[in-house]
């Protein structure tokens, strides 16, 4: 007899733990042969080049959460055409000993980018209604469905505003090439990142991002047009999250698509064919069964309230919001010697909680669930030791019970989430539990997500994803936050889990370690080279 879908999918997180004796199912090498290709492709139709920047917007580093300073721009072909270079676009090729690859504005687990993206254009300007997948490669737009005047005027009069819609999905196969089972938690934290993304780029150019939070995953598939094209075995894009994308003095929209929307893209013809990513797609079922145990049924439509703080005083970033959104990598080595200052330090977590108005978390995917375990080594003018960072002041009391008796709760800032709870040189089990990877013991600080996780799951087994999602989105914040801070970041996916949770206290899976983070002063590779992210359009016949 099956369990229920909620007990399974607790399973699902379980069995892809890594601990010291043994790591979660994975080929347990390296197919470079078999790689599926980090692009995809629709034939059948000429795709829509979109012009690239001639200069970034003129934005400041509060640009990034401050709405108010930020009036709309057109929903034109020019000003979406920068919102998805600033968001999902190529940001450098990378080359070293023969070998070339490119990076993304958004992050990737292994830089393999398992998430894609789709754009509903349902306001006329100069820019023809329809479904659009988006090519990152040739920043391009490949038509998969014409809308008709009577659809776009009905998605209009529907949200009562001009904008547009964005979707995202998710192929297995690109993850699970490399990370096996556990890919599962990675495709989903890609999906954070690359939300996170659009939010910040979204309010650049006036633009609020809201997650149509009642739609079913069935529903997503069908606008996007998954339910009419047929994939390459094992390739499938499964459907993730559906948005609306309107004028930042917009101040409500629905969450739902109602009134016959989702039957009027029934009715659309869907053309193009998708490229085949690899040769021989291993087919690890029990990803495909934990994304089936997860899906989103159709629910009521929910709004979420958050506080409105003031944020954490310190010396403003010189850099432009695009600067910093363009400059994102991910750190691959960091000066052991690096310090990082106490007022940015304090500064990074505090742009991590959500609030009104204030990207990105005000895409709406639900109250913060997952606080910040963080292992604090060289950071100015802080003891290194334990501390948390909670996202929520109301979930302190439930965690301070979860967590080893013993700590000190010593409070770093006054009405600031933020408490020492043991001093000590974390930086030797910082590594150990990140899979014995030294940048998590080298930096400033490096940290686990921990998420409030049994009563989401067992509520409602899609919340499984919008967890990783919710820590995915934090990962990108931090990102950010340490470019503008004159230091780099990088998200790490492979942890011992369960040895995170002894470490805290933690006894049972009423919170769980979803991802891990770690922040230093870089030191480059002199080894690899940096390209601009389009100059292999100079060659190309486009």
């Amino acid at each position: 007899m099956d369990m229920p879908a909620d007990a399974d999918i607790i399973r699902y997180h379980e069995e892809t733990k890594h601990h010291f004796h043994r790591f979660a199912r994975s080929a347990g090498h390296m197919d470079w042969e078999n790689q599926p290709d980090p692009f995809r492709f629709y034939s059948g139709q000429a795709p829509v080049f979109l012009p690239l920047l001639g200069a970034d917007p003129s934005s400041s580093y509060w640009d990034l959460y401050d709405r108010k300073k930020r009036p709309s721009t057109g929903f034109s072909l020019e000003n979406i055409a920068g919102f998805l270079e600033l968001s999902l676009a190529l940001s450098a090729w990378k080359s070293a000993a023969g070998s070339k690859w490119s990076l993304r504005i958004n992050p990737s687990s292994g830089n393999l980018h398992p998430t894609e993206a789709y754009l509903i254009t349902y306001s006329e300007n100069n820019f023809q209604r329809g479904v659009y997948h988006y090519s990152p490669f040739w920043h391009a737009l490949e038509r998969r469905a014409a809308i008709s005047s009577g659809v776009g005027d009905l998605l209009k009069a529907h949200f009562n505003t001009a904008g547009f819609l964005i979707g995202l999905s998710s192929i297995f196969w690109r993850e699970s090439w490399k990370y096996g089972e556990r890919a599962f938690r990675y495709c989903n934290h890609d999906v954070g990142h690359a939300l996170a993304c659009l939010s910040f780029s979204a309010n650049i150019f006036g633009w609020t991002v809201k997650c149509l939070n009642a739609v079913s995953d069935a529903d997503i598939g069908t606008v996007l047009g998954m339910h009419q094209t047929v994939y390459p075995q094992l390739e499938e894009e499964h459907p993730d999250i559906l948005c609306v994308v309107y004028p930042n003095e917009v101040e409500e929209v629905p969450r739902a698509l109602t009134g016959g929307i989702v039957s009027e893209f029934k009715r659309l013809t869907f053309t193009g064919k998708p490229n085949r990513l690899s040769q021989k797609p291993v087919n690890w079922s029990r990803i495909y069964r934990a994304a089936k145990l997860s899906l989103k049924p159709e629910t009521a439509e929910r709004r979420y309230t958050y506080g409105q703080p003031g944020f954490f005083k310190s010396p403003t970033p010189e850099l432009t919001a695009a600067q910093i959104i363009r400059s994102r990598r991910s750190a691959t080595d960091f000066d052991p010697a690096g310090f990082v200052d106490r007022n940015q330090f304090l500064a990074m977590l505090d742009k991590t909680i959500p609030r009104r108005g204030t990207p990105p978390f005000d895409v709406e995917l639900g109250p913060a669930a997952a606080h910040l375990l963080i292992f604090v080594h060289r950071v100015t003018g802080l003891q290194p030791g334990l501390y948390g960072f909670f996202r929520s002041f109301e979930d302190i009391a439930a965690i301070k019970q979860s967590l080893r008796p013993g700590l000190a709760w010593e409070c770093i800032e006054k009405d600031f989430p933020l408490y020492r709870l043991e001093t000590k040189d974390y930086r030797r089990e910082a590594k150990i539990v990140s899979c014995d990877q030294e940048i998590a013991g080298a930096g400033a600080f490096s940290m686990g997500m921990v998420a409030s996780f049994k009563d989401h799951v067992r509520q409602a087994p899609y919340r499984y994803r919008r967890l990783f999602w919710e820590t995915g989105m934090v990962g990108q914040v931090l990102y950010l936050e340490a470019e503008a801070h004159a230091a780099r970041g990088t998200g790490i996916g492979c942890y011992f889990d369960d040895e995170v949770h002894r470490i805290a206290g933690i006894r049972d899976n009423r919170y769980q370690s979803l991802y891990h983070f770690t922040v230093g002063k870089p030191l480059e590779d002199p080894r690899l080279t940096t390209h601009p992210p389009y100059h292999h359009l100079k060659d190309s016949a486009r």
